[in-house]
């Protein structure tokens, strides 16, 4: 099947709402390479500002931020331009998050780490199509990896309290944690 390269629409406004300031600034240097024009929000606040006085065409939004949920800002985009094309990027994809998103008008859910290849195929995508699956997709390891050191992080580096959390042994979270990241 050969793909054609998706094209950007005439309003190439693109509103990206990340609290992880060097991705959000990685993402919108590879963006505006893309063809974008970017501008970004480190809070639910920001964005929902830019939204409401400058609706974009299409948005990047992380489902968690410090100051609240991602979905809000969904919302405060569809309200102005419900025609807006929006992306959900998370990393704590779950089954009822995804629903939530695309239920208040995301047009799509990825989980980080999401590369702007990925991003801009969500994007782009025609219609209900589905973008093209990721080329370099995580191995299974990969993901297990990245969700005990998002879950370790979370509970503030405690391994007692991160195992408790993963229904893991003590140890066996300890001998994980000391060896280097799967490919």
């Amino acid at each position: 099947m050969a793909t054609e390269p998706l094209e950007i629409g005439e309003d190439k406004t693109l509103l990206l709402v990340d609290d992880d300031e060097p991705f959000l600034k990685r993402l919108a240097k590879a963006m505006e390479k893309r063809g974008f024009s970017v501008e970004q929000a480190g809070s639910v606040a920001a964005g929902c500002a830019i939204a409401t006085a400058r609706p974009p065409a299409y948005a990047v939004v992380d489902l968690r931020l410090e100051d609240g949920n991602g979905l809000d800002v969904v919302e405060a985009i569809r309200a102005k331009r419900p025609d807006s094309r929006v992306v959900v990027l998370t990393g704590y994809g779950a089954i009822a998050t995804a629903v939530a998103a695309v239920k208040i008008g995301a047009t799509d859910y990825l989980s980080k780490p999401a590369d702007a290849a990925d991003i801009t195929n969500a994007l782009l995508a025609i219609g209900n199509e589905l973008p093209p699956p990721p080329e370099n997709p995580m191995s299974a390891d990969r993901v297990r990896w990245e969700h005990i050191q998002r879950v370790f992080e979370l509970c503030d580096r405690n391994v007692s309290e991160t195992a408790r959390r993963l229904s893991m042994h003590r140890r066996t979270l300890q001998r994980i944690l000391a060896k280097r990241s799967p490919r």
